[in-house]
């Protein structure tokens, strides 16, 4: 799911958006309903399309907040939310107009209800979490990898065998009602088969986070973690923040040994986990180093200083949107002539032209039998190859929309029949690549 998927399905009419999740992109359905009602009050544009993780993330900063002030004390919960809202991945996806964020503040809202309960053990109080969970799952599924994690801190924390029986009851309940949700996802499983888990990139970086986030935990350890306990409960700090930060994306990246499934911002919750070791490490160094407090105070802001605002200037630029359609279409529009036929390799880039289609841009899509919106599906439906093949074949220019990284031919013949027959009756005449995207137009000869 990107900004134009979102923006193209909340502008749907009910039915037709209900009947598209019926096949394609239900793990997300939930989200495109909110974002329906959000445009049907509201059509701003990019501002109400975004405006939800805004506020979500900002709920979840506040949530973090509050799970450090319940364990650690007011200055240790104030330093855990500065530093989640510090955190990278959190100030990408608070201004990305995507479910991520309201994922988080949900599975923030659970843990610190789960901290309630523990103390103040009520049906009510289950009710309420098991709900939030349960919400958090129907946003996204591997919300649910947080169960996982917040059995393990019960675990440790060896709280009574009845809070322990109550949890599993409300675990199973929240898992058992978002069963039709996973099942139907699972025969749409072709739509994350353009995952591929890199261990430069994607186990590395999680690897550094679980460095950082051990060592912090050592070092509460090694001094204590300070402050006081508003409310008494049997959870502390570390047995509460390193489950959240290590089990869901190692579950993930488990899975992905027999199916890749790992993308990190499936699992962005885990952050709020860092930030709670992060912000009470912070908390726990300026009281045992009281005498070089100045030291401590200008090292931190100087290291954040060096990481935050390089990648918060990225974040904020154009260049850190990994699929810019604004910029595709004026790239498509300037290499382009009215008349000229237009081709995506594979179909699924058609998604770049959901806000700025072919036709507006004097383009023909020739590959295409019925549009995304016509069709109910994410990119549309083709036409057979013979159809492409006939249609190449009268034209005599083709802008092509394709992946830089994906220039070989498909699996299906339709794609094949796209490369073949530009390989072999067209001449490339230009190129260009803009990140994810790469515009080409081939010509007959002596049409360039």
């Amino acid at each position: 799911m990107d900004e134009a998927v979102t923006y193209d399905m909340a502008h749907r009419p009910l039915p037709a958006l209900w009947a598209t999740l019926g096949h394609a992109d239900a793990v997300h359905g939930l989200y495109y309903l909110l974002m329906h009602g959000v445009f049907r009050l509201w059509e701003g544009g990019v501002v109400p399309l975004r405006l939800p993780s805004v506020v979500a993330m900002a709920c979840a900063a506040a949530g973090v907040a509050a799970i450090g002030r319940r364990l650690v004390g007011p200055r240790g919960g104030l330093a855990a939310g500065v530093v989640f809202t510090l955190l990278p991945a959190v100030q990408r996806y608070a201004q990305e107009g995507r479910s991520y964020a309201l994922v988080t503040a949900l599975v923030v809202g659970a843990t610190w209800a789960l901290l309630r309960v523990c103390a103040y053990p009520r049906f009510t109080a289950w009710a309420g979490y098991g709900m939030l969970v349960f919400l958090a799952t129907l946003l996204h599924e591997f919300a649910v990898l947080v169960l996982a994690a917040h059995g393990l801190t019960l675990f440790v924390a060896r709280v009574p065998r009845a809070v322990a029986w109550a949890w599993g009851a409300v675990a199973a309940c929240s898992v058992t009602l978002a069963v039709p949700l996973v099942l139907l996802s699972m025969r749409q499983a072709q739509q994350v088969a353009w995952i591929g888990v890199s261990f430069m990139g994607d186990v590395a970086g999680f690897a550094l986070l679980a460095v950082v986030g051990l060592v912090c935990a050592r070092l509460l350890t090694w001094f204590g973690t300070g402050g006081h306990r508003a409310h008494p409960a049997a959870v502390d700090l570390p047995s509460l923040s390193l489950p959240l930060l290590l089990v869901p994306p190692v579950l993930l990246l488990l899975a992905s040994t027999v199916k890749p499934l790992y993308v990190d911002r499936y699992v962005l919750y885990a952050q709020a986990g860092l930030a709670l070791l992060a912000g009470t490490a912070l908390e726990v160094l300026w009281d045992a180093l009281h005498r070089r407090r100045g030291i401590v105070l200008a090292a931190v802001v100087a290291a954040a200083l060096a990481v935050e605002v390089p990648a918060a200037s990225h974040l904020r630029s154009p260049a850190s949107r990994a699929d810019d359609v604004t910029a595709i279409s004026h790239a498509v529009e300037r290499a382009a002539r009215p008349g000229d036929g237009m081709l995506f390799v594979p179909a699924s880039r058609r998604v770049w032209a959901l806000q700025r289609t072919p036709s507006s841009l004097g383009l023909t899509d020739l590959s295409v039998a019925s549009s995304p919106r016509a069709s109910r599906t994410l990119y549309g439906t083709e036409v057979p190859p013979d159809v492409l093949r006939q249609r190449m074949l009268r034209t005599s220019r083709i802008v092509v929309l394709r992946e830089p990284a994906r220039l070989a031919a498909e699996s299906t013949e339709v794609e094949r029949v796209k490369q073949r027959l530009l390989k072999r009756w067209f001449t490339p005449c230009s190129s260009q690549v803009l990140r994810t995207a790469r515009i080409e137009v081939h010509a007959r000869k002596g049409n360039c």
